[in-house]
């Protein structure tokens, strides 16, 4: 028909000659996104994940600190004494009777049974947390022993590095060792100095951490303020 616009075959050549060069692999290059428009849509989704995390933290396991917080019972165990011969790692289901108690083992449960507790948790290699441990010891001539007992826990200690830390220092309030971390990972410790003062029955009556707890001066009305709860 004389009115039809003549149809031309495409030459592939020529084509890709006007489309100029392609990448290497003889691919076309993908198309360019530009994602700044939506940069303050990713940042909010970001901030929004990490608010939900953070409740869910909070509502599942609450704030991660050390011990066992005011109004918990203590969680009871039965720990080698660094006095003794006794030779072991800390028994965290002990049995809560006197017939059965080895008395080279410092058994939480029995010690709570009819007296108030002050118990520190501590690590050797700090020289504020074995201060701490120095003010209990002499805290325990003013406190009588029927209301008020005094106990600590090597953290992490073998059984000769506690008994010449008990040696060194004169101690005779009864210290503990917990040579596989079990008695520390049970009080989630991982600072000190840390000390838990509980009513009698294990109930924690206060938690106390940091450095500001290390003399008797500091701790005395803590520990008086426990005998009149």
């Amino acid at each position: 028909m004389s009115g039809e616009q003549p149809r031309h075959r495409l030459d592939p050549d020529r084509a890709a000659a006007a489309a100029g060069p392609r990448p290497e692999g003889g691919r076309p290059p993908p198309p360019e996104i530009d994602v700044r428009r939506y940069r303050w849509a990713i940042g909010l989704l970001g901030l929004a994940l990490l608010i939900a995390f953070s409740v869910y933290q909070l509502t599942s396991h609450g704030l991660a600190t050390p011990g066992i917080p005011a109004g918990k019972r203590l969680s009871f165990f039965a720990a080698p004494l660094a006095a003794s011969n006794l030779n072991g790692d800390a028994n965290l289901s002990p049995p809560c009777t006197g017939a059965r108690h080895d008395p080279r083992a410092l058994n939480l449960c029995l010690v709570v049974q009819r007296s108030a507790l002050v118990l520190a948790l501590f690590s050797p290699s700090s020289a504020e947390c074995v201060q701490q441990v120095d003010a209990l010891q002499s805290l325990s001539r003013r406190f009588p022993a029927g209301r008020v007992k005094f106990a600590a826990v090597a953290i992490h200690t073998g059984h000769t590095q506690a008994a010449a830390l008990v040696r060194s220092h004169r101690w005779t309030i009864p210290v503990a060792y917990d040579r596989d971390g079990a008695v520390g990972g049970l009080y989630d410790v991982e600072l000190c100095p840390l000390l838990e003062l509980a009513r009698p029955g294990g109930v924690v009556a206060t938690r106390l951490i940091g450095n500001r707890w290390v003399t008797p001066q500091a701790l005395a009305p803590q520990i008086r303020g426990l005998r009149a709860r």
